[in-house]
């Protein structure tokens, strides 16, 4: 099974002015099609071949003979991901039993908000910031450098920023923390 670039769920210029047409057919365009592309070479004739990119990075987390894959397939995964956490006209605070859930774990959504944002900032290098829940149901928020995400601990993704330079450079140059508020602000798809 080769996998495929997924089609984003709006088109390039959608999310303007906050990301530009630029910086997606950048970033989806080359980055996000190379993880994928480089990933189908990686996997042919393995037995990766017919495996879901999940079962793949489950399969290849932490095994240094498997870094190539896993770092291909998490990316892939990751950025597939990253296009559904965002909408035009996006960003505040959820509703219903996910907005509950924020308040019972984090305190208030301005304290999820201030902990989302200084992970994604104070991620070292390139990487992600997550919303993730655990196995009994608990929110936290984690970050993770380069290709590691939540699957890769047994936790389950709710949102994501990514905070590789290329998902924002051309846009904010080295002002992540402008990124990662306007995402916050004005971008986020909340699940449910």
């Amino acid at each position: 099974m080769a996998f495929e670039l997924p089609e984003l769920p709006y088109a390039e210029n959608a999310l303007e002015p906050y990301i530009s047409k630029n910086t997606i057919e950048f970033h989806y365009g080359k980055h996000h099609r190379a993880y994928v592309d480089n990933l189908n070479k990686l996997i042919a004739g393995t037995e990766f071949e017919h495996k879901t990119l999940e079962q793949i990075v489950a399969e290849t987390a932490g095994k240094s003979e498997y870094s190539a894959v896993f770092n291909n397939a998490a990316q892939a995964w990751n950025h597939a991901f990253f296009w559904n956490c965002m909408m035009p006209a996006g960003g505040g605070e959820p509703v219903g039993e996910l907005k509950e859930k924020i308040v019972c774990d984090f305190g208030s959504y301005d304290k999820f908000c201030e902990d989302f944002l200084n992970a994604a900032v104070s991620q070292f290098g390139s990487g992600w910031a997550w919303l993730v829940e655990d196995k009994a149901g608990r929110l936290s928020v984690m970050k993770t450098g380069n290709a590691d995400n939540p699957l890769a601990h047994g936790l389950k993704a709710l949102m994501t920023v990514d905070v590789w330079e290329h998902a924002y450079y051309l846009d904010y140059q080295n002002r992540r923390v402008d990124f990662v508020k306007t995402f916050i602000t004005n971008l986020i798809k909340w699940p449910g």
